[in-house]
């Protein structure tokens, strides 16, 4: 479901379960990557999340979530907060290597790492939930207005636009674009010059920048 290595002081994060739909499974198994990177982010540390083939992530698991009980819906909306807000301020660079598709949940699981770069020959960016009449939780809404331009966060939003990497690029939701076979290296290269920062200050920083949205996602979650 989601592959975890440490290579070197890289923490290596690999979705691969065909679309990468997220359903309690994939929360916990997240939840528990991210455990293990916060208690390993020591000098040189950095961070590439990515997926496999046609899918970066395509959002919610929708069959899966309508089998849920309220109690259990409840939890995976606590859960799912809890990844943003540990993504946001994360104690060490973040890139996202996408792959492929970034849908709903899954454009805003990019927009949570401090970068993103795209394959330039497949995948698009998409805020869809304008068009399958899902509504955005007020601290999601956060995400978009903290991560992106005004101008492009609005249309993002409004009218569910599929970006490709160049119109990623253009409208400033992608930081790069590269090709399926150079996109991995490129993510790891941008980490890991991150990473060669003063030990501590990606912490500091995160906090004092995203730590306000960090800790919207999760004031109700109990």
């Amino acid at each position: 479901m989601i592959d975890y290595q440490k290579q070197g002081e890289l923490h290596l994060v690999t979705m691969n379960e065909g679309q990468n739909t997220i359903c309690p499974d994939w929360q916990q198994r997240m939840l528990e990557i991210l455990d293990a990177v916060e208690a390993d982010c020591g000098q040189g540390a950095s961070l590439v999340l990515t997926g496999v083939d046609k899918f970066f992530c395509n959002g919610l698991n929708l069959e899966k979530l309508m089998t849920l009980q309220p109690q259990e819906m409840e939890l995976f909306g606590q859960r799912m907060a809890k990844i943003h807000s540990r993504f946001l301020v994360l104690p060490c660079p973040t890139v996202a290597a996408m792959n492929g598709h970034a849908f709903a949940g899954g454009a805003f699981l990019a927009l949570s790492c401090d970068y993103r770069i795209m394959r330039e020959d497949r995948g698009w960016f998409s805020v869809s939930e304008v068009d399958v009449g899902v509504p955005i939780p007020t601290p999601m809404m956060g995400i978009l207005r903290g991560k992106l331009p005004a101008s492009t966060a609005r249309d993002a939003l409004f009218t569910g636009k599929r970006y490709t990497a160049d119109e990623a690029v253009a409208a400033g939701i992608a930081d790069g674009k590269a090709s399926r076979e150079e996109l991995l290296d490129q993510a790891r290269t941008l980490a890991t010059q991150l990473g060669t920062k003063e030990p501590g200050i990606f912490k500091t920083l995160k906090q004092t920048w995203f730590g306000p949205m960090a800790n919207a996602l999760v004031a109700n979650t109990g």
